[in-house]
């Protein structure tokens, strides 16, 4: 993969990935366990059922659910993606970006998106911040290459 590449493929990772309800799935199942099927739309009474079901078929493409007799719970790309998701909340929240007030979907659609901009990112600096993002950055590459799937109808290959 040539370097242009390697970087449109991250960008377009940190597209498929940032959907805020999504965040919220893989969230909700890290935080609490297994969600019963029929506990979705309780689950997520604040979303339209729709929306709610394209993010489960979103996480279904990408591989990071399964089917247990509990419920939607999360595969190994799914638990790492949460690992990804938690390790990038907490430096969005150390560095208040994308402002002091901000919920944890916003923390992390903000920091996937200036992963995604093509801006060089140092990889060692005096720079606490941008140590920190190039941290994120070596994460989502990580998982890119430990989840690597077909290209799928997301358009990235998980």
């Amino acid at each position: 993969m040539t370097p242009d590449s390697a970087r449109q493929h991250l960008r377009d990772t940190c597209t498929v990935l940032s959907c805020p309800v999504l965040i919220r799935l893989i969230g909700e199942i890290d935080d609490h366990g297994a969600i019963p099927a029929r506990a979705l739309t309780r689950t997520f009474a604040d979303l339209p059922t729709h929306r709610v079901r394209q993010a489960v078929e979103q996480a279904d493409a990408l591989g990071l659910l399964t089917r247990t007799t509990a419920g939607l719970d999360l595969s190994s790309a799914g638990r790492d993606l949460a690992d990804l998701y938690d390790a990038t909340a907490r430096w969005a929240r150390g560095h208040q970006h994308p402002a002091p007030l901000c919920d944890y979907a916003g923390r992390i659609r903000h920091t996937f998106a200036l992963l995604g901009t093509g801006a060089p990112h140092p990889r060692a600096s005096d720079d606490e911040r941008d140590v920190g993002l190039a941290r994120i950055e070596q994460l989502m590459s990580r998982w890119i290459h430990a989840h690597r799937r077909s290209r799928d109808a997301y358009g990235i290959t998980a």
